[in-house]
């Protein structure tokens, strides 16, 4: 990989939050973004470009990686075809593999359950009858969730009684699913890993996630001792993973903490929300762990800035107290700009780290 020095242009296919934080980042090293994506968002108050066109819009893609030095992506429902009609022509980084694998439930429970990890009972189902099968094989309760396109919460519904297969059926759109197991756990955490071209990784300190309504709602590190034991497991397996993908950027794994040890639930090939509080939390940010490693700079130094740190986000009309937090004493608070702010919506969040 030869190195994409600052003064370069990154292009960043998503106009989110993620998308905007990732531009804060590479500007303050020295890179311009330019941004792909069907509508402007967040990420464009802070772009010196913007391509606006469908993801799958091969010439106006073609245009857009003419103009990168090298390409990433900040979510990853992103169509893979796209994407792929573009990587000879520009370096896209997180690599395609880890993006195929991230957007199909069943293919990233198996590849993580292929090389070792500790995975829910899970089938996948294609077809009502199919669904039926699955419930059986995995066994009440069980969550049915959309194979593609679902998050924070979204394309999901719990099954408690067979009699209520079809319903559920019915409620994920009758598309291809995956049917999981119930696992019990005490607590939610997550993995962050940043990984450059030669191998070199960084792991960031577990946070510990409390979700509300399906949503992350707050992250804290350091992780209590419950999560701290089966992070060391944790950790060694986003560290084959990462190794297994030849990955490149910042990677996140969720995991349930459990009696038998950490269950993985998902990955983000990506940034992630548990890993805001890094921005202040940590020595190097997330978001400038992820644009190190893309353009082939040294990792730097993910240790607490503080003794803890916290990160809350602010969902819908939580952030109209605004005027409050910037008024407390070391709240930092990060708004998005979205104009709009919708029950279930990120509009910003704000981070605490004390000392």
């Amino acid at each position: 990989m030869t190195l994409v020095p600052p003064g370069s242009t990154i292009g960043i296919v998503g106009g989110g939050q993620l998308g905007r934080m990732l531009g804060m980042a590479a500007a303050q090293l020295g890179y311009r973004i330019h941004v792909f994506a069907p509508a402007s968002g967040p990420a464009n108050d802070v772009a010196s470009a913007f391509t606006e066109a469908p993801y799958d819009q091969s010439d106006r893609l073609a245009a857009f990686a003419e103009a990168c030095d090298v390409v990433t992506y900040e979510f990853e429902n992103v169509p893979l075809g796209a994407l792929a009609a573009i990587a000879g022509d520009v370096p896209i980084l997180p690599g395609l593999k880890a993006l195929e694998i991230a957007q199909a439930r069943h293919l990233e429970k198996a590849f993580v359950r292929d090389i070792g990890g500790r995975t829910a009972p899970f089938a996948l189902a294609n077809g009502e009858e199919e669904l039926f099968a699955a419930l059986e094989e995995v066994g009440l309760p069980a969550i049915v969730k959309t194979v593609r396109m679902g998050y924070d919460g979204k394309g999901q519904v719990r099954v408690d009684d067979q009699a209520r297969a079809a319903e559920a059926w019915d409620a994920v759109g009758r598309r291809p699913s995956i049917v999981e197991g119930v696992v019990e756990f005490s607590h939610e955490f997550s993995i962050l890993i940043a990984r450059g071209h030669d191998g070199d990784a960084r792991l960031y300190p577990p946070p510990w996630n409390v979700h509300r309504d399906g949503i992350l709602h707050r992250s804290r590190v350091p992780a209590p001792p419950e999560i701290a034991w089966q992070a060391l497991e944790a950790e060694a397996l986003a560290g084959q993973v990462a190794s297994a993908l030849d990955y490149v950027g910042l990677l996140a794994l969720e995991f349930f903490a459990t009696d038998q040890g950490p269950v993985f639930n998902e990955m983000a090939p990506r940034v992630h929300n548990s890993g805001h509080w890094t921005i202040e939390g940590a020595e190097t940010s997330q978001f400038e762990n992820h644009i190190r490693a893309i353009c082939g700079l040294p990792l730097g130094s993910t240790a607490l800035t503080g003794a803890r740190a916290e990160m809350e986000n602010l969902i819908g009309d939580e952030a109209a107290a605004w005027p409050e937090l910037l008024a407390e004493p070391g709240a930092r608070l990060h708004l998005y700009g979205k104009d709009e702010a919708r029950p279930g919506r990120k509009m910003g969040h704000v981070t605490r780290v004390s000392q």
